[in-house]
């Protein structure tokens, strides 16, 4: 029976077949015009058939590559197909859809190219979870899934109602500001204001002018007052960074402020209150400067009321997908560009760098990417060159075959979680795996 309904109407079987599927599909002929459209298409684009057929698919499928980085066109010229490129399109109400495509090209009976096709599947739902968990993980500007820094987000807002000093200890470039500046955005002084000082980038004698200010005639070029960044943050917080770097005149001078409230600015005959909260930042550590002798003791436990200790982004690599995708937001609404995201091998590379620089050195990483990048994707060749170089020590082949396990793996979960309409238990059993075990991988790809 099937065979004989293929002999009277191939195409129409084909069809028939090619509209029962949930993935997208449209061919072009060498002009670039559509010769079909399904009824997936249809739906996705929200353009009908009738409407697609014969027009430029660029006119109609309204991607983000279709000008500058045409996957089909690439496939076309090559012979090479394209495979699980996430692209944005456009559609007819004007709204963004994100999209996964495949390209292949189509012959005829001599194998000549006589055109192309593309296959391509709605990403929306995946992008909303996407949403939906960075949302879970973020707190004020900090993204983080990590348990530590989890647990810190949990008791922030207590931190911040109190008016107690804090030390917040880590490495550079692992967030230690934005911690501080949400204290302050969290706490009754929010309206205040907020004073940064970096006490590591100044000698003392600026130092302390700095911090206290100085009164006209305290000193030659003294010609007026000038307030310190103590007066500046009455009423509010200020930020006291890398405070492991001051000297020791200079820790008793703070140690003061802290004890008694109160600050005296150069040439000054009378101390002015310290109405502030003081929140201290440091990449060392302060308990051996002190057992060393380097840092008064007394000074240490005044400002360390209240300690958190963030880890190295080497501690908390399951951070980095999700900061990864922060960092390519912000800076696309920053550009005219509209990148997508990273490539696989991209993902797997920085999953292996160590990152001594941290988040910042990440951040970093992505604008020289994001840079550099012309598609809709970054690519390896698009990172640092030390980047590559640091880790491609690892065979690009293990790479990849780690990579493609993931991926295998991480499908196979969503699948049986959509089939069982999220209910864990069947999709274990299906799975063949113990329910611990599916909730560990789903925590691993972000899916709980």
């Amino acid at each position: 029976m099937l065979s004989d309904h293929l002999k009277k109407s191939p195409e129409s079987f084909f069809e028939v077949i090619l509209d029962s599927i949930s993935e997208g599909v449209f061919t072009v002929d060498k002009d670039w015009r559509i010769t079909y459209f399904n009824r997936a298409a249809e739906k996705i684009t929200g353009v009908p058939k009738e409407e697609a057929i014969g027009r430029p698919c660029y006119e109609v499928f309204n991607a983000n590559i279709c000008q500058t980085d045409c996957a089909l066109k690439k496939t076309i010229k090559t012979g090479r197909p394209v495979i699980e490129q996430s692209i944005n399109i456009i559609d007819w109400k004007g709204r963004k859809i994100p999209l996964s495509i495949s390209t292949a090209v189509l012959r005829n009976e001599k194998g000549e190219i006589v055109g192309g096709v593309e296959t391509f599947r709605d990403l929306s739902a995946v992008e909303e979870l996407k949403r939906e968990i960075t949302k879970r993980y973020t707190f004020e500007d900090i993204i983080s899934k990590n348990h530590e820094i989890q647990k810190i987000f949990q008791i922030l807002p207590d931190i911040a109602e109190s008016d107690a000093t804090v030390l917040i200890q880590g490495p550079s470039g692992s967030g230690k500001e934005l911690f501080a500046k949400a204290i302050h955005n969290l706490s009754p002084r929010r309206h205040g204001p907020y004073v940064v000082v970096n006490c590591g980038a100044l000698p003392d004698t600026l130092l302390e002018s700095e911090l206290f200010g100085y009164v006209k005639g305290a000193f030659t070029d003294a010609k007026r007052d000038k307030p310190g960044r103590f007066a500046l943050a009455q009423g509010g917080t200020i930020f006291l960074d890398e405070i492991g770097d001051i000297s020791a005149a200079m820790q008793v001078k703070l140690l003061r402020v802290l004890q008694e409230k109160e600050f005296e600015p150069l040439g000054a005959v009378k101390p002015v209150k310290a109405d502030v909260r003081v929140i201290c930042a440091t990449n060392k550590d302060l308990a051996q400067l002190v057992e060393e002798g380097k840092f008064r003791e007394d000074l240490y436990y005044r400002i360390n009321v209240i300690k958190i200790e963030l880890p190295p982004l080497s501690k908390r690599r399951e951070d980095i997908p999700l900061l990864i995708d922060h960092f390519i937001n912000r800076l696309n609404a920053k550009s005219r560009k509209n990148i997508i995201g990273v490539s696989d091998e991209v993902l797997q590379v920085l999953m292996k760098y160590d990152f001594p620089g941290n988040v910042r050195e990440l951040e970093n990483i992505i604008e020289h990417a994001f840079i550099l990048c012309r598609g809709s994707v970054i690519q390896v060749e698009h990172l640092p060159k030390e980047v590559i170089e640091k880790t491609h020590r690892i065979p690009k082949q293990i790479l990849q075959k780690e990579l493609n396990l993931q991926l295998i793996e991480m499908k196979a979960i969503q699948k049986a979680l959509q089939k069982h309409h999220g209910h864990r238990g069947k999709a274990a059993a299906e799975l063949g795996i113990d329910k611990s075990t599916l909730w560990r991988k789903m925590k691993r790809y972000g899916l709980l």
